[in-house]
Protein backbone atom coordinates (compact mmCIF):
# COMPACT_ATOMS: atom_id res chain seq x y z
CA UNK A 1 0.00 0.00 0.00
CA UNK A 2 1.38 3.48 -1.10
CA UNK A 3 1.59 5.54 2.01
CA UNK A 4 2.59 9.45 1.60
CA UNK A 5 6.28 10.32 2.53
CA UNK A 6 8.13 12.75 3.73
CA UNK A 7 11.78 13.27 3.59
CA UNK A 8 11.64 9.24 2.79
CA UNK A 9 10.14 8.18 6.08
CA UNK A 10 6.43 6.98 5.88
CA UNK A 11 4.22 9.89 7.40
CA UNK A 12 1.86 6.93 9.38
CA UNK A 13 5.11 5.02 10.90
CA UNK A 14 4.57 4.64 14.83
CA UNK A 15 1.71 7.56 14.67
CA UNK A 16 0.51 6.02 17.79
CA UNK A 17 3.02 4.39 19.58
CA UNK A 18 3.51 7.43 21.90
CA UNK A 19 -0.71 7.56 22.40
CA UNK A 20 -0.25 4.14 23.94
CA UNK A 21 3.30 4.12 25.11
CA UNK A 22 1.77 4.43 29.03
CA UNK A 23 -1.78 3.17 28.65
CA UNK A 24 -1.46 -0.14 30.24
CA UNK A 25 -0.51 -0.69 33.45
CA UNK A 26 1.72 -2.98 32.88
CA UNK A 27 4.00 -0.74 31.33
CA UNK A 28 4.45 1.26 34.40
CA UNK A 29 6.90 -2.16 35.45
CA UNK A 30 8.46 -1.10 31.68
CA UNK A 31 7.59 -4.66 30.78
CA UNK A 32 7.20 -3.55 27.07
CA UNK A 33 10.17 -1.71 26.99
CA UNK A 34 12.96 -3.58 29.23
CA UNK A 35 16.20 -1.29 27.97
CA UNK A 36 14.36 1.82 29.78
CA UNK A 37 13.62 0.28 32.98
CA UNK A 38 16.49 -1.57 33.50
CA UNK A 39 19.03 0.85 32.89
CA UNK A 40 22.67 -0.96 32.72
CA UNK A 41 26.42 0.76 33.62
CA UNK A 42 29.12 -1.62 32.72
CA UNK A 43 32.58 0.08 33.84
CA UNK A 44 35.64 -2.15 32.00
CA UNK A 45 38.29 -2.53 35.69
CA UNK A 46 41.70 -4.02 35.95
CA UNK A 47 40.32 -7.79 36.74
CA UNK A 48 37.38 -8.00 35.31
CA UNK A 49 34.33 -5.95 34.61
CA UNK A 50 31.53 -4.24 36.97
CA UNK A 51 27.93 -4.50 35.72
CA UNK A 52 25.44 -2.28 37.82
CA UNK A 53 21.90 -2.40 36.53
CA UNK A 54 19.16 -0.46 37.94
CA UNK A 55 16.13 -2.45 38.80
CA UNK A 56 13.64 0.08 41.51
CA UNK A 57 10.42 -1.41 42.44
CA UNK A 58 11.84 -4.92 42.33
CA UNK A 59 12.58 -7.15 45.37
CA UNK A 60 15.58 -9.90 45.46
CA UNK A 61 13.00 -12.51 44.96
CA UNK A 62 11.88 -10.88 41.79
CA UNK A 63 15.43 -11.12 40.06
CA UNK A 64 17.42 -13.66 38.47
CA UNK A 65 20.78 -14.22 36.92
CA UNK A 66 21.71 -17.21 34.27
CA UNK A 67 24.89 -17.73 32.10
CA UNK A 68 24.38 -19.77 29.49
CA UNK A 69 26.47 -20.87 26.49
CA UNK A 70 29.05 -17.38 27.06
CA UNK A 71 25.49 -15.21 27.63
CA UNK A 72 24.58 -13.46 30.74
CA UNK A 73 20.95 -13.05 30.85
CA UNK A 74 19.06 -10.94 33.80
CA UNK A 75 15.37 -11.66 34.34
CA UNK A 76 12.83 -9.68 36.57
CA UNK A 77 9.43 -10.71 36.86
CA UNK A 78 6.68 -9.09 39.00
CA UNK A 79 3.57 -10.11 40.09
CA UNK A 80 1.26 -7.14 41.90
CA UNK A 81 -2.11 -7.53 43.40
CA UNK A 82 -3.79 -4.54 44.82
CA UNK A 83 -6.68 -5.44 46.78
CA UNK A 84 -9.31 -2.51 48.47
CA UNK A 85 -12.22 -3.97 50.15
CA UNK A 86 -15.05 -1.48 52.07
CA UNK A 87 -15.96 -2.55 55.33
CA UNK A 88 -18.08 -5.69 54.95
CA UNK A 89 -15.56 -7.02 52.55
CA UNK A 90 -16.85 -6.06 49.73
CA UNK A 91 -14.19 -4.99 46.54
CA UNK A 92 -13.97 -1.19 45.66
CA UNK A 93 -11.07 -2.03 43.63
CA UNK A 94 -9.29 -5.15 42.23
CA UNK A 95 -6.23 -4.67 40.40
CA UNK A 96 -3.80 -7.24 39.33
CA UNK A 97 -0.02 -6.51 37.34
CA UNK A 98 2.01 -8.86 35.52
CA UNK A 99 5.34 -9.46 33.64
CA UNK A 100 8.54 -9.48 33.16
CA UNK A 101 11.74 -7.74 31.57
CA UNK A 102 15.34 -9.52 30.46
CA UNK A 103 18.18 -8.80 28.78
CA UNK A 104 21.46 -10.66 28.17
CA UNK A 105 24.62 -9.24 27.85
CA UNK A 106 27.20 -11.88 25.79
CA UNK A 107 30.38 -12.51 28.80
CA UNK A 108 32.39 -15.00 27.05
CA UNK A 109 32.46 -18.56 27.22
CA UNK A 110 35.53 -19.09 29.22
CA UNK A 111 33.65 -17.65 31.98
CA UNK A 112 32.19 -20.21 34.75
CA UNK A 113 28.70 -19.29 36.62
CA UNK A 114 30.54 -19.77 39.88
CA UNK A 115 33.09 -16.75 39.03
CA UNK A 116 30.12 -14.36 39.08
CA UNK A 117 29.85 -12.35 41.76
CA UNK A 118 26.31 -10.94 42.40
CA UNK A 119 24.69 -8.54 45.08
CA UNK A 120 21.49 -6.30 45.37
CA UNK A 121 20.90 -3.58 47.33
CA UNK A 122 18.29 -0.50 47.69
CA UNK A 123 17.02 -1.54 43.80
CA UNK A 124 20.58 -1.72 42.24
CA UNK A 125 21.88 -5.04 40.86
CA UNK A 126 25.56 -5.29 40.99
CA UNK A 127 27.79 -8.36 39.17
CA UNK A 128 31.68 -9.02 38.75
CA UNK A 129 32.43 -11.11 35.85
CA UNK A 130 36.35 -11.88 35.43
CA UNK A 131 38.37 -11.15 32.40
CA UNK A 132 38.89 -13.86 30.45
CA UNK A 133 41.61 -15.00 28.13
CA UNK A 134 39.64 -16.32 25.49
CA UNK A 135 40.85 -15.12 22.10
CA UNK A 136 38.87 -12.62 19.94
CA UNK A 137 38.75 -13.61 16.68
CA UNK A 138 39.54 -10.63 13.88
CA UNK A 139 36.92 -11.74 11.17
CA UNK A 140 38.93 -11.91 7.36
CA UNK A 141 38.03 -8.88 5.13
CA UNK A 142 36.96 -10.38 1.77
CA UNK A 143 36.61 -8.20 -0.98
CA UNK A 144 34.91 -8.07 -4.07
CA UNK A 145 36.68 -7.67 -6.79
CA UNK A 146 35.17 -4.61 -9.59
CA UNK A 147 35.79 -5.11 -13.20
CA UNK A 148 35.34 -1.93 -15.32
Amino acid sequence: MLMPSIFGENLFDGWMDHAFKNAFPADRFGFGDCERYMKTDIKDTKDGYELSMELPGFSKEDISAQLKDGYLTISAAKNEVKDEKDKEGNFIRKERYSGQCSRSFYVGKEVKQEEIKAKFDNGELMLKIPKTNEAKEVPAEEYISIEG
